[in-house]
């Protein structure tokens, strides 16, 4: 194994914290399972379109566990370095999950992986606060730039972030998982269905969580100077999301905030809800968004002629499958005893986990941009840029007391 005068002095740390770790530490922990580790690609010899796309993850966040995971289950894809503010705390990651290889590299700083040549595209998982340093410099250094959401703390950043990745022609993507399953696409196509489903009339979206004390006091999401956007940001990112993609990404005429704010002693929001209103539509949506009521991920669609609904949209019950309700002309029989039909259970099927597919097809539009000279897709930036708009409206009409906020 050949290395540079940098790299030879990141294994000789690397190596001597290793070796303390083998001194010190029970040793089931330098043990995987290499079942639960996809095999890696062997790239020499490899044509373009059988060549995987390098990911790099900057910062060694939980959700970074999942991410690391898809990349090695995405058939386009290899996890090629990971950083973080030490090359201890990334070690330790990367034996936790099961991460080390012959060529995996590791970074005990964020600057150093965006400098490696290799890296085609990364994932960053990092407090909001730092989306806006560290995701420009990702675009100027040519990275392609899987941003985890909220992707800023307001829209006049997002904008930077997003003028950045247009200038050095890198394509950008939030880490919304839930657009990329085979469910979403299945439904999208019988709401949009006119004889089937009719016009959207009304939309409704929850994402609720109670994490306990522990994640209230200390978790970043609480944290003023990390995530100040609190549930808001995290939960409500969803379900504005979800109601935007049911009016297929079109923004609302107005947005009100509900007087139901809960926030902790910091300021920060760990309750909230809004509702968001099409004038030319004559459709209104409303959403519900918490860190202390009961696990919810709830999406309800009504249209003129059908109904769809489903209790797990942000993340399904099961890996293997995914399923949501939808009626079309139910109608009250005689005497109104009954119904004329029951919902339809559509049942949809996968063969990798909704992040998976994420992964796939974001590596698909680097490949296409590497290989092919394509233009990055646009779709993505849009369908971020027009969330965060809203967002950033529920956030206003609060701070006004709630009063209607003109898009």
């Amino acid at each position: 194994m050949k290395f540079q005068n940098q790299e030879r002095k990141e294994w000789r740390k690397f190596c001597g914290y290793t070796i303390c770790h083998l001194i010190f530490s029970h040793p089931i922990y330098l043990h995987y399972n290499q079942d639960s580790s996809k095999k890696k690609k062997n790239t020499s010899k490899m044509s373009n379109d059988e060549t995987p796309i390098r990911f790099g993850i900057i910062g060694c966040a939980e959700i970074a566990r999942k991410i690391s995971r898809a990349i090695n289950l995405s058939p386009n894809s290899t996890l090629y370095a990971l950083a973080s503010r030490s090359i201890e705390k990334a070690h330790n990651f990367a034996i936790k999950n099961n991460l080390f290889s012959d060529s995996l590299k590791i970074y005990g700083n964020y600057s150093e992986i965006l400098d490696d040549p290799f890296v085609d595209a990364v994932y960053m998982p990092l407090p909001t606060t730092f989306h806006l340093h560290w995701a420009i410099l990702a675009a100027e250094k040519k990275k392609h730039l899987l941003l985890e959401k909220p992707t800023a703390l307001n829209v006049e950043e997002l904008d930077k972030i997003l003028d950045a990745c247009d200038k050095n022609g890198v394509q950008f993507m939030d880490a919304s998982m839930w657009y990329h399953h085979p469910r979403t696409g299945k439904m999208k196509e019988m709401i949009v269905d006119s004889k089937l489903f009719g016009q959207v009339k009304a939309i409704h979206s929850s994402s609720s969580y109670a994490p306990g004390q522990e994640f209230l006091e200390n978790n970043i999401r609480v944290k003023p100077d990390l995530d100040a956007l609190g549930a808001l940001g995290d939960a409500g990112w969803y379900c504005i999301g979800a109601i935007l993609w049911a009016m297929n990404q079109t923004l609302p005429t107005t947005v009100t905030a509900l007087p139901n704010v809960a926030r902790n002693s910091a300021g920060v929001i760990l309750t909230c809800s809004a509702s968001l209103y099409w004038e030319k539509e004559e459709t209104v949506a409303t959403f519900y968004c918490s860190f202390i009521a009961h696990e919810t991920m709830d999406l309800r669609v009504y249209g003129s002629n059908g109904t769809c609904y489903l209790y797990d949209f942000i993340l399904p019950f099961g890996e293997d499958s995914a399923s949501f309700n939808f009626t079309s002309g139910a109608k009250f029989v005689d005497l109104h005893i009954g119904w004329n039909l029951k919902p339809q259970v559509v049942e949809v099927t996968s063969q990798l986990p909704q992040e998976g597919y994420m992964i796939q097809e974001f590596a698909s539009l680097v490949k296409a941009i590497k290989f092919s000279r394509s233009k990055p897709e646009s779709k993505w930036p849009h369908t971020s840029r027009i969330t965060q708009l809203v967002l950033d409206a529920v956030n206003k009409s609060i701070d006004t007391g709630f009063q209607p906020v003109h898009m």
